[in-house]
């Protein structure tokens, strides 16, 4: 038994701990960082669903979501947003800005008639969303104008599948 408290005595018991320490602190400064990126600056998020079709596939596509023009103001007409659902706040959605506030806003309250539209003027700080895939979607035609505050993100990039890596098309945006 001697020899074994000898070797036990031997080992660098403080080094090892420091070394450990280091390495428990260095994860938590990386996932503080990646906490800061993704909820802060830019994160990449899945969307899936026919409302977007056909600018978004309807099996789904990943794309990075900018952050930082939500907070700057830089969201206009035309403009594809994350944001919260006003309906069920614990889902996002993504949708296309129409109409920012102060706007006039004419729409279709049934897709199916064409004689059945309405013309609605955007609140103060409230924007109108619309599915680009006017029979399927549940938007403002539905809920009304959204707060300017439950968008969370402005969709700017298409980062999976890789055959349509890139910006989303612009040819789609509506005026």
């Amino acid at each position: 038994m001697p020899g074994f408290a000898q070797r036990l005595a031997g080992i660098p018991w403080r080094s090892i701990a420091r070394q450990g320490l280091s390495r428990v602190f260095l994860v938590a400064k990386a996932y503080c960082v990646i906490h800061v990126v993704n909820d802060h600056l830019c994160s990449v998020t899945l969307v899936r669903g026919a409302s977007m079709l056909p600018s978004l596939n309807l099996a789904g596509d990943a794309v990075a979501v900018d952050r930082v023009s939500v907070r700057l103001g830089r969201v206009a007409p035309g403009d594809i947003v994350l944001m919260i659902s006003p309906e069920d706040p614990r889902k996002s959605v993504v949708k296309r800005v129409v109409g920012m506030q102060g706007d006039s806003v004419t729409y279709l309250v049934d897709p199916g008639k064409s004689d059945s539209s309405r013309t609605v003027v955007v609140p103060q700080d409230h924007v109108w969303v619309q599915g680009d895939n006017i029979f399927a979607s549940n938007d403002s035609r539905q809920f009304g104008a959204v707060p300017y505050g439950l968008i969370t993100g402005k969709i700017f990039c298409r980062v999976w599948p890789p055959e349509s890596f890139g910006a989303i098309d612009d040819a789609t945006k509506q005026s």
